[in-house]
């Protein structure tokens, strides 16, 4: 009997803290759509195409994300106007992007090392147990 009412408890304290994460979330302002660099819907569904399907997209997420592309096409655009040119051409606009495009090169790179480093460790493992095999008997 006691058990049922612990039990009971419990899940009357659990609907008590989903309760209030719902409010937090709903107290949680959206941005104005006017204050975005770009459409709210735009965002999401760029979004949608690469995400799981059914995955359901915070509207924090959608806020932040349009707000960091917008700072990344800010960044990239002092990059170009830098140039004394009255115009901006592809060159331009692939000498501004290249720091970001090298990033996954970078990281696909660190793998590499990670995965190289890890196999010569092995080997080094494999070469302590063989001298101690041999000189520790």
């Amino acid at each position: 009997m006691a058990k049922k009412k612990e039990q009971a408890e419990g899940k009357e304290e659990e609907k008590g803290v989903i309760e209030e994460r719902v409010k937090e979330e709903a107290e949680e302002e959206e941005i104005p759509e006017d204050k975005l660099p770009f459409p709210r819907a735009t965002i999401v569904n760029m979004l949608r195409k690469h995400l799981s399907r059914g995955k359901q997209i915070k509207g924090q997420v959608k806020d932040e994300m349009n707000l960091w592309l917008g700072k990344m096409v800010e960044r990239i655009a002092k990059k170009m106007d830098s140039h004394p040119y009255a115009y901006v051409d592809g060159g331009m606009l692939r000498e501004a992007v290249e720091p970001y495009e090298t990033v996954q090169e970078i990281e696909l790179e660190n793998e590499r090392i990670i995965k190289q480093l890890e196999s010569i460790k092995a080997a080094c493992d494999v070469l302590i147990s063989e001298v101690d095999r041999k000189f520790r008997k």
